[in-house]
């Protein structure tokens, strides 16, 4: 695993090869390169918007209904396309567990 310093050039970090986000280090402004490291080779992306640190970047194209991996495990599925480069957050994906309300409205349009 690689080792990860917060004064390194590293402007992002990507743990599991399933993960289709990376986590930024910093914030970043839009058109801006940010670098990771995936299966020990640097890689660059060029992110689509000003985003936070902490926030996540799609890697790739992420499909309609098509779950967000972070750290290898799901942390929700895509509301929309989301385009490589693009902010990945609330706006664009929604939460999968616990949800309760899913079953409740589903029980109020078939009555």
């Amino acid at each position: 695993m690689a080792v990860y310093d917060f004064n390194s050039e590293m402007s992002s970090i990507v743990l599991n090869r399933k993960d289709n986000v990376a986590t930024l280090l910093r914030d970043v402004k839009a058109g801006e390169n940010i670098t990771y490291t995936f299966e020990g080779k640097l890689q660059t992306l060029v992110v689509k918007s000003d985003i936070r640190f902490g926030h996540k970047v799609a890697l790739y194209p992420i499909p309609k209904g098509e779950r967000i991996l972070k750290y290898g495990e799901s942390i929700g599925a895509a509301t929309e396309f989301i385009d490589r480069g693009e902010h990945v957050h609330v706006q664009n994906i929604e939460g999968i567990r616990g949800r309760g309300d899913a079953h409740i409205q589903k029980e109020v349009k078939n009555s």
